[in-house]
C-alpha cells in the first residue's frame, strides 16, 4: 500500500483516463507527487522560457518517455483533477474496508467485513485513528453497518436481527437510538445531514421497497414509478437535492436524484453503464457513486447534474466506488484489489473537473431502459443490497 507521501496525483480527462501531473523543465520531465509542489510554470510557460537547445532536448525526452508512462499524460490547462491522498484498512488481518461517507471534519464513517464475514461499522478520524467496531446492540447476527456520519459525528446506519430484516439507527455520544419507518419490517438509514436530517429506504406489509426523507421532522415517502425498489442515500445541508438509486422492472440498476421541489430526475446513467448507484453529494451539487460496464469492470463516477458526467479509476484495480463527498470536495471511497480485499480511500477533487454530457435526463413517467442487464450476483456488485 502506498502511503499518503507516496500517492500520484490523478487526472480523469473527458476520454476517460487518468493522467499524471507533467511539467516539462529545463531538465526534462518531472512527476510532480502532491499539489503543493506544483507550483512551476505550465507546460507552454516552461518551452517559452527554454534556449532553443533545451527545447530540442525536452522535446527528445518527451518522446522517449510518454511511451514508457502508460496511463500517465499531459494534463490540460485548467483542468480539474481527483487524486488520491490516501489509501487505508480498518485494522486486523484480511479485513475488507468499505467507507461510505465523510463529514467536513474529514472524518468517514464505512463498514468493514472480517475474514469470517462479520459485518461491522466504524469511524476513521481525521487525525487517521479509528474507532472501536460500531456494533447496534440489537444485533444479532453479527451485521452492523455504518452508512452516514455529519459534523457532529452523529453515526447513521443500520443492522440486521435473526428475522432477516434491517433496522435503522443513530449512534450520538455513544447512544444508540433505534429508527423505523412506521408500519416498515425493513428499515436502513442511509445519510445524515448536518441539521439532522436524513434518508433511506424501507419495506411495509406489501413488499415495496420505497425510498425515504426525513426533513425537519417530517417524512415524506417517493418511489421512482415503476421502480421495483427506490432507494434515498443522501440528503445535502441545503436539502436542494437527494440521491440515490432504483431497480427498474429488469433488474437494472439507474441513479436518480429528486430536487427541492419533489421532481425526480431519472434515470441518471452515464454512456456505456449497465447499473448506475449515486451514493453522496455535498452543497455544490457534486455526486459521488459507480456505475458497471458491459466488461464486468466498475468505474468510480463524479455526477453534475443534470448530466455531467467523468470516470475515475484506482490504478489497476477493476472496481472502484466513491461513496461520499464533503464541501470541502473531499471523497471517500474503496477499490478491490485482485484477490478481493477491498481498501479505504480518500481523494480530493481539484479544480473543476472536466464532465461529459451524457445525453438528456430522463424525468418521471419517461423512464425506458437503455442498458443491458447487470450481472446480479453479489460479487458482481459489490456484496451488499442495500448497495454499499
Amino acid at each position: 500500500m502506498l502511503s499518503q507521501d507516496e500517492m500520484l496525483p490523478l487526472t480523469v480527462n473527458p476520454d476517460n483516463t487518468q493522467t499524471g501531473h507533467i511539467e516539462i523543465r529545463q531538465l526534462g520531465i518531472v512527476l510532480l507527487p502532491h499539489p503543493r509542489f506544483r507550483n512551476g510554470n505550465s507546460i507552454k510557460e516552461a518551452i517559452r522560457i527554454m534556449k532553443p537547445k533545451q527545447i530540442f532536448i525536452s522535446i527528445l525526452a518527451v518522446l522517449f518517455v510518454f511511451p514508457l508512462m502508460g496511463t500517465f499524460a499531459q494534463q490540460a490547462a485548467n483542468s480539474g483533477s481527483i487524486e488520491v491522498i490516501v489509501t487505508f484498512d480498518y485494522p486486523g488481518a484480511g479485513n475488507s474496508t468499505l467507507p461510505q461517507k465523510i463529514n467536513e471534519r474529514g472524518d468517514v464513517v464505512g463498514v468493514f467485513v472480517d475474514s469470517n464475514g462479520v459485518t461491522r461499522a466504524f469511524v476513521r478520524f481525521s487525525d487517521g485513528s479509528f474507532s472501536d467496531p460500531i456494533v447496534d446492540p440489537n444485533d444479532t447476527v453479527g451485521f452492523t453497518e455504518g452508512r452516514g456520519i455529519n459534523n457532529s459525528r452523529t453515526v447513521c446506519g443500520d443492522y440486521a436481527t435473526s428475522d432477516g430484516n434491517d433496522h435503522g439507527f443513530f449512534l450520538s455520544g455513544g447512544t444508540f437510538t433505534e429508527y423505523d419507518v412506521p408500519g416498515a419490517v425493513f428499515t436502513a438509514v442511509l445519510g445524515i445531514n448536518n441539521p439532522a436530517d436524513f434518508a433511506g429506504t424501507f419495506i411495509d406489509g406489501s413488499g415495496i421497497q420505497q425510498a425515504f426523507v426525513s426533513v425537519g421532522g417530517t417524512l415524506t415517502l417517493f418511489s421512482v414509478p415503476a421502480a421495483v425498489a427506490t432507494l434515498a442515500y443522501d440528503i445535502n445541508d441545503s436539502k436542494r437535492l437527494v440521491v440515490g438509486y432504483y431497480i427498474d422492472s429488469a433488474g437494472i440498476l439507474h441513479g436518480y436524484y429528486r430536487d427541492a421541489n419533489g421532481t425526480l430526475h431519472f434515470p441518471i446513467d452515464p454512456s456505456g453503464s449497465v447499473g448506475t448507484v449515486l451514493f453522496g453529494l455535498n452543497d455544490r451539487n457534486w455526486v459521488v457513486g459507480r456505475y458497471a460496464d458491459s466488461s464486468g469492470a466498475t468505474h468510480g463516477l463524479f455526477f453534475v447534474p443534470p448530466n455531467q458526467f467523468f470516470t475515475f479509476d484506482y490504478p489497476g484495480s477493476t472496481f472502484t466506488s466513491l461513496n461520499g463527498i464533503n464541501d470541502q470536495g473531499l471523497i471517500c471511497g474503496r477499490y478491490v484489489d485482485a484477490s478481493g480485499i477491498a481498501h479505504g480511500i480518500i481523494a480530493r477533487v481539484t479544480g473543476t473537473p472536466p464532465t461529459n454530457a451524457a445525453g438528456p435526463e430522463m424525468k418521471a413517467f419517461a423512464s425506458p431502459s437503455r442498458v443491458t442487464p447487470l450481472n446480479s450476483s453479489p460479487s458482481a456488485w459489490g456484496d451488499a443490497m442495500p448497495a454499499r
